[in-house]
């Protein structure tokens, strides 16, 4: 990794502790940069050494602050590009603005085809991400793209939780393809919930589709935002006689009341991935498991420079 087109990891600040596993993973140290604030919030980069040739990789989650740590990650990207870097590869573990990937509504935007334009205008020559919230969203880039899965990592969790009587949820129609392909590693059966939203950020859970009477319920998302979702899944499986409810996801974006309705429910336990740092009290939450996905990131990204196939990582 130290010759010419070496592999230069670099972090925004977003999430730093998550690319100081990856470097770790790599055996490398994570690259120097200095970034700051202005007085009016405006921010400053500036890159610490060489990257001449480098293939370089930029890990920064466009989580909260999702307006500033995108703005971060482009400005990143452009000094990284001014700096003659052979090929920058933007590395989002969580892609905001993905909710937003289609019109639904009169009037709306494409936020996530706008996110994929941004970044490729900034200077980016290739996207590795996790857990899409919608995997069309590949098709806004006209760079390569690299999207993985946490998956494996979370089920090899839950396996070693040892649960009977399993049955996998999906809390929505659209998670049924999600859900389904943990069952199936699960060896678990599966139920789907028929959920209504009426406004952005509240869900209402109408009916259960599947036998949930006397098993343990295991609900299965790609993010769980203000919780909502999840509660109403939990009681409207606790109403149909599931013995008791778990849930998982990859990202746990975790806003507003979400921490206080995750700690006062009867959800035995929350598995999710460290796409996203989790800090004050959501760090101190008994009920919320972070696995980390580093491996699989640094697994990547070594694959990625050296030519060789990231989809066998799922085989």
């Amino acid at each position: 990794m130290d010759s010419n087109g070496r592999v230069v990891v670099f972090s925004g600040r977003a999430n730093i502790t998550l690319a100081e596993d990856i470097c770790k993973y790599l055996k490398i140290s994570l690259g120097k940069t200095v970034i700051k604030d202005f007085s009016d919030n405006e921010i400053y980069v500036r890159i610490e050494e060489n990257v001449r040739g480098g293939d370089i990789f930029v890990i920064q989650p466009t989580c909260y602050p999702g307006n500033t740590n995108l703005m971060e990650l482009l400005i990143m990207i452009d000094a990284l590009k001014r700096s003659s870097a052979k090929r920058i590869t933007a590395v989002v573990p969580y892609y905001g603005y993905a909710r937003q990937d289609r019109k639904c509504e009169p009037r709306v935007p494409i936020t996530s085809k706008l996110v994929a334009d941004l970044l490729q205008t900034a200077g980016a020559d290739r996207l590795l991400t996790i857990d899409l919230h919608a995997g069309q969203i590949q098709g806004f880039f006209n760079i390569p793209v690299d999207h993985l899965f946490a998956m494996n990592v979370l089920i090899d969790h839950i396996k070693k939780l040892n649960i009977p009587n399993l049955i996998v949820i999906s809390p929505d129609a659209g998670g049924v393809e999600r859900a389904r392909a943990f069952a199936k590693r699960l060896g678990a059966s599966l139920a789907i919930i028929d959920k209504r939203r009426e406004i952005q950020n509240e869900a209402k859970a109408m009916n259960i589709i599947g036998d949930v009477k006397g098993k343990v319920a295991f609900i299965v998302d790609d993010m769980i935002d203000t919780a909502g979702t999840l509660m109403e899944a939990a009681n409207a499986l606790t109403s149909a006689g599931a013995e008791s409810v778990y849930a998982c996801c990859t990202h746990p974006v975790l806003s507003g009341p979400a921490h206080e309705r995750i700690k006062n429910s009867s959800i035995k336990s929350v598995i999710a991935t460290n796409t996203i740092p989790l800090t004050g009290d959501l760090a101190k939450n008994e009920k919320v498991t972070i696995l980390s996905i580093a491996p699989l990131l640094g697994e990547a990204i070594l694959r990625i420079h050296g030519e060789t196939s990231v989809s066998s990582l799922f085989d």
